[in-house]
């Protein structure tokens, strides 16, 4: 791997900062990390970038020796990139640590919120069978709020617009609300007890959301900022 240092100094943390640092490459190494392999997947977990500043950053990890591309349009991380696994979290668990959870609330976005919780449902933890759950988010612009996962078999989907189904499950909340359970500074049962979250439909699947709803992997990090539980659930 060659690398030109533009730092002007021989060390490996300015080495390794010449590829890391650049704007939005921490965040696609998390979306490989996910487990998201295709460039419209990556764009779903990244709603954000524009295609060409993504084209642009894998080209550069691809010289880098992190990534390879198949012909079949499939990205995959090297053993180089795979190695680069445990500071994407060690960053990600030392936010959720030390950061003032206020600060990242204020930053909420609803698709990549559904995405996140599409890859982490857990699935044998759900009826067999179809299971259809309808996300509204009331605070969100009309053409915002609504979205549906569709569970069936092994698979997730995630649905912008109505697929047709039985609905088996509402849930109704704020963004913030459903973003903080995700995040672990909630729960499904206090934010019901407050008012903040409804759940209307099948009884089981809802006693049992906080099971097959899965968490961030951050979700389990100790809060080491003595105000970050606090500020956020007062703002």
């Amino acid at each position: 791997m060659t690398i030109t240092a533009s730092y002007g100094q021989f060390c490996p943390v300015a080495m390794a900062s010449e590829i890391l640092c650049s704007r939005w490459t921490p965040l696609i190494l998390r979306e490989f990390i996910c487990g998201s392999t295709r460039f419209n997947d990556l764009r779903r977990g990244l709603p954000r970038i524009s295609p060409a500043l993504l084209s642009k950053r894998l080209k550069e990890m691809e010289s880098a020796g992190l990534v390879v591309h198949d012909c079949e349009g499939n990205y995959r991380l090297t053993e180089s990139g795979l190695a680069l696994r445990p500071i994407i979290l060690a960053l990600g668990h030392w936010a959720q640590s030390w950061l003032e959870s206020d600060v990242s609330l204020r930053n909420l976005d609803p698709s990549l919120l559904m995405w996140d919780m599409r890859r982490n449902i857990e699935v044998s933890q759900l009826p067999q069978g179809r299971k259809v759950i309808h996300f509204v988010y009331r605070d969100l612009a009309p053409n915002k709020q609504k979205h549906w996962l569709v569970v069936d078999g092994q698979g997730v989907d995630l649905c912008y617009i109505d697929p047709g189904f039985d609905i088996d499950l509402y849930v109704e909340c704020d963004l913030k609300t459903m973003t903080m359970i995700w995040m672990g500074l909630s729960t499904i049962d206090a934010e019901r007890k407050a008012g903040r979250l409804d759940l209307e439909g099948d009884r089981q699947l809802a006693i049992s959301m906080q099971i097959w709803l899965g968490l961030s992997s951050f979700a389990g990090t100790p809060q080491r900022s003595e105000n970050a539980v606090k500020l956020a659930l007062a703002s």
